[in-house]
């Protein structure tokens, strides 16, 4: 089932998704001091092209360096981004097919808003409470 919803959000909106994330993380490479974000951002956009089966985890490790760069994010790139997936999931839950879609795509707007100081992990290595567990 996770094959089947994955080809149809790649073919509905999970490529211009994904492309959004690349043109972001290419800018964010081109400007040096800014790698770090698109580095996140090109891993945001394989979550975005492939998202059922895999699950987003936060780091609890993740300190201060990682909030201000959030902030920062937030107000270049994430909401964008964000406003992308809210528009995005608004269009696919208009069907009933489309539901799950829709719903996956709610799911990723707190990833695109703050990205750093998190993980993307497959949806089998997340315990009770969203904390990632070692296989």
């Amino acid at each position: 089932m996770r094959t089947i919803l994955n080809v149809i959000w790649l073919l509905l909106c999970g490529l211009w998704m994904a492309l959004g994330y690349v043109v972001a993380g290419i800018i964010c490479c081109i400007l040096i001091i800014t790698i770090p974000f698109g580095i996140a951002s090109f891993r945001m956009a394989n979550y975005a092209l492939w998202p059922f089966g895999r699950s987003v985890v936060r780091k609890p490790e993740a300190g201060a360096m990682s909030m201000i760069g959030n902030i920062i994010w937030l107000l270049f790139a994430g909401i964008w981004l964000a406003i992308g997936h809210i528009t995005t999931g608004i269009a696919m839950c208009i069907t009933i097919i489309g539901i799950p879609l829709g719903i996956a795509s709610f799911k990723m707007v707190p990833i695109a808003l703050l990205p750093l100081g998190a993980d993307i992990v497959p949806s089998d290595q997340v315990g009770p409470g969203g904390a990632a567990v070692s296989v």
